[in-house]
Formats: C-alpha cells, sequence, structure tokens
C-alpha cells in the first residue's frame, strides 16, 4: 500500500503500530453525529479566514486544480479501533500557506466544517507534513459517509481532529474548542498518550 514519493507518517515507522487501549480493525467504521452531509461539489467553497492578510474563498474546480500529495498513515479513533496503512490523496496542509498570508499572532487554526461542526488544532498540529486535506483514499473518492468531498485527515492525533466535509479554516490567536472537545473530549488528542478525555 505504501507507495513510492507519497509522505509517510511517522507513526507508522514505529516498531508498535497500535497505541495503548486500541484493537485493529480491517473496515473503516462510519461514526458521526447526526446524518452524513450530502454536498453538491458545483456549490462546495472552502473559506479562509480569520488572522489573515486577506480572506480568500476557494471553489471545488480551483481546490482540486492545486497540487496533490499522497499521506500513507495510520488512524485511531477514540472508539477504541484502529485501523493501519490508509494511503490519502489530496492538498497539504502546507499548501494553505501559499494562498493566504497567516498573520504572526495566529497560533491556532478552527476547522469549520457542514452542519456549523468545528474542531481545534494548534497551528504545529496541522501544519505537520502528513496532514492534508483529503480527496481520496485508497484509490478511490472519499464518499459522503466518510466526510467527502473534502475531510481533514490528521494522522498522528484520534481522528475526530480528521474533520469531516470541511468548509473553512479560520486562524486565530485564541483556542477556541470544537464540538467534540465541548462535550467531554480532550483538547488535543495525542492516541499514544491516550488523550481521550478532558
Amino acid at each position: 500500500m505504501e507507495e513510492q514519493n507519497s509522505i509517510i507518517s511517522p507513526d507508522t515507522r514505529r516498531s508498535e503500530r497500535v497505541p495503548p487501549g486500541q484493537h485493529l480493525t480491517e473496515k473503516w467504521p462510519v461514526l458521526h453525529y447526526g446524518s452524513a452531509s450530502k454536498i453538491d461539489t458545483s456549490l462546495w467553497k472552502l473559506k479562509l479566514f480569520g488572522l489573515v492578510r486577506a480572506e480568500k474563498t476557494i471553489s471545488f474546480s480551483d481546490f482540486t486544480a492545486l497540487p496533490q500529495v499522497k499521506v500513507f498513515s495510520d488512524i485511531h479513533c477514540v472508539t477504541t479501533w484502529s485501523k493501519l496503512d490508509n494511503l490519502w490523496e489530496g492538498v497539504s496542509s502546507a499548501t494553505i500557506k501559499t494562498l493566504v498570508e497567516i498573520k504572526p499572532e495566529a497560533k491556532f487554526v478552527i476547522i469549520h466544517a457542514e452542519g456549523e461542526f468545528t474542531t481545534n488544532l494548534t497551528l504545529e498540529d496541522f501544519f505537520e507534513p502528513d496532514v492534508l486535506l483529503c480527496l481520496k483514499h485508497n484509490g478511490e473518492n472519499l464518499s459522503s459517509e466518510h466526510g467527502g468531498p473534502v475531510r481533514l485527515i490528521v494522522p498522528r492525533l484520534y481522528f475526530w481532529k480528521s474533520a469531516k466535509w470541511v468548509t473553512g479554516l479560520e486562524f486565530s490567536d485564541k483556542d477556541q474548542p470544537g464540538f467534540w472537545e465541548s462535550n467531554g473530549y480532550h483538547n488535543h488528542g495525542d492516541p499514544w498518550t491516550e488523550e481521550r478525555y478532558g
């Protein structure tokens, strides 16, 4: 599954790839609050806003025309399943830096998604080399159930941080806990130290 020229998430190089309290699954369980959002890509837009020099809104066609990367990673859900050997394709978070000038006082990014869902990341976590705004999983377009057309993938944190149906990135000088973080989940979510609940 690991492909040449793909970005390799460092956790796949661990001698023990399954974090404490996790079990392996071959399937990819579908978990989200509420029903899956069905998004018309002709209407989808990604808004880049907050602490940036100039806000920007990107159409789906312009987004898919951006440089694409492949990321090979494992994923770990707070509900205790882990799925190894995933190949993602999409736009690296690093590419966002080429689209807007982020002001130096920004320390966090708030990810906005359909249904007014949000989750929060430090800029450090967001700009890790293996983070991407994903279009494909294992060569197939993401289904709506798995967060398509565009889902964030943050391989080194519990999978709730990998928000489905992403529509906006807000750069902020203040941390703003999102939906799950405001409902008992840990604010950071490192699976290797079991940061499950706050």
